[in-house]
């Protein structure tokens, strides 16, 4: 009888592992609170092809993608700009979200995986310190695995016991609040940069863009603080002065969101549970894309899962899904978030020195399809670094905060090297503290 695998949510992640082990004959069931054909924003994603093919999945029809347009980014005056020069086979595809689910899905169904829509996970079902199964709307049911892929504010997760160590609330400025919206093209002007990233617009901590595209504008509004409609209305009517295609009826879209952008969970497997996708926060911290990510995270855990030979799915044969997993992504994305904080501290005056002076270059802002660590961003360059340190010298304030988050990727980076290879309780609870305390600021 083949082992019975639940999969909590139709996260990208979830649905992704849930066809990889049905191709391998697991009797996989995925529990999904929204309706059949409603899965999705009303607003397009990017992401890393590549990711495709490390989950199993071919690329979808060439008429639903398009390849990613390099970014302009802006400081607050927006005096200078920076611009983004990634090479064509190093882009990301931009897809209509329901679309991305449409494929993903489809691909999991003819691998036998089966889906019940309109069934609203409540919580997990524990047997001791086990994971058995969840509570949902419909009922409880039970498996042998528990994969939880419901995101940020899982109710699996959420709802799992202390003993367990997996850490459930997301902080403030773990998670940022994205509103986005594509409104009506209110004039044919030509713009000079067609996908505008803006830092700090009016003086706000945040990121904001206004991407023109032929037959709208898409906006797109992220603050690490609660905001309203009123909000949104204000900011957007003073982008307008500077964006003159910005009209004023929402299109499409019109929704509030949030998105993890902090480290990866310290432990994210127990027995009878593994978490993924953004369950794990696994999203890049410093810019909120998690797609690619869960996708990958899904082969790692279904090589794990067909590993077991002994098919307990107890946290000693996960624990080898984290390890690979931090391996792979986990601990050369963790730097990334002292980069956030440093964002957070910076004053809208040091954001403008940082393109104004060139310490921050375009190299700097150049993302490729592959992006997931510092080295991607910041090449080792004797001349641009002595320019980069001439200036710097002159803001002390500011050298030191750039200092201040040197010691803490340190610290992060040495926290990450040192993850147990094995699964012993007490030594993964001891890890799991120095490696949450790295972050604290």
């Amino acid at each position: 009888m083949s082992k019975k695998i639940i999969v909590a949510g139709l996260g990208h992640g979830g649905i992704a592992v849930a066809a990889l082990l049905s191709q391998q004959g697991y009797d996989v069931t995925v529990y999904e609170k929204k309706k059949e054909g409603t899965l999705g924003y009303d607003w397009t994603d990017i992401f890393d092809p590549s990711a495709l093919g490390i989950a199993g999945m071919g690329m979808p029809p060439k008429d639903k993608f398009e390849y990613k347009e390099d970014m302009t980014f802006f400081p607050p005056s927006e005096k200078k700009s920076l611009q983004q020069h990634v090479p064509l086979d190093k882009r990301e595809i931009k897809m209509e979200r329901s679309d991305i689910y449409a494929h993903f899905i489809e691909n999991a169904i003819n691998s036998g995986v089966k889906i019940k829509y309109d069934c609203e996970v409540k919580g997990p079902i524990m047997l001791g310190n086990r994971v058995v199964g969840i509570h949902t709307s419909e009922g409880d049911f039970f498996g042998d695995l528990i994969i939880d892929a419901c995101g940020m504010n899982s109710p699996v997760r959420l709802n799992l016991p202390d003993s367990l160590g997996i850490e459930k609330e997301v902080g403030r400025k773990e998670r940022i609040t994205i509103y986005r919206a594509f409104f009506n093209k209110a004039s044919d002007c030509e713009v000079p940069a067609k996908f505008k990233v803006m830092l700090y617009a009016g003086g706000v901590m945040g990121i904001s863009w206004v991407a023109s595209e032929d037959e709208h504008t898409d906006l797109l509004m992220g603050r690490f603080e609660d905001f309203d409609i009123n909000d949104v209305e204000k900011f957007a009517e003073y982008l307008r002065e500077k964006n003159p295609r910005l009209g004023k009826e929402v299109i499409r879209g019109g929704q509030f969101v949030e998105i993890p952008v902090r480290h990866t969970l310290a432990v994210m497997v127990a027995d009878g549970y593994a978490a993924i996708g953004d369950s794990a926060f696994m999203p890049v911290p410093l810019i909120g894309s998690g797609i690619a990510n869960a996708l990958k995270a899904s082969r790692i855990l279904a090589d794990t899962i067909i590993a077991d030979e002994t098919d307990s799915f107890s946290a000693e044969s996960l624990w080898n899904y984290q390890v690979k997993y931090y391996k792979a992504l986990g601990s050369n994305l963790a730097p990334l978030e002292c980069v956030k904080y440093l964002l957070f501290n910076l004053t809208p005056e040091e954001v403008d020195y940082c393109f104004e002076t060139g310490i921050l270059t375009d190299e700097n802002i150049t993302m490729s399809a592959d992006f997931g660590k510092m080295s991607d961003l910041f090449k080792i360059d004797i001349k641009d670094l002595t320019n980069k340190a001439v200036y710097l010298c002159k803001k002390p304030e500011l050298l030191k905060k750039i200092g201040k988050v040197g010691v803490s990727m340190a610290k992060v980076v040495t926290a990450c090297a040192s993850i147990p290879q094995k699964w012993d309780s007490q030594h993964v609870a001891s890890w799991a503290k120095t490696y949450t305390n790295a972050f604290k600021q």
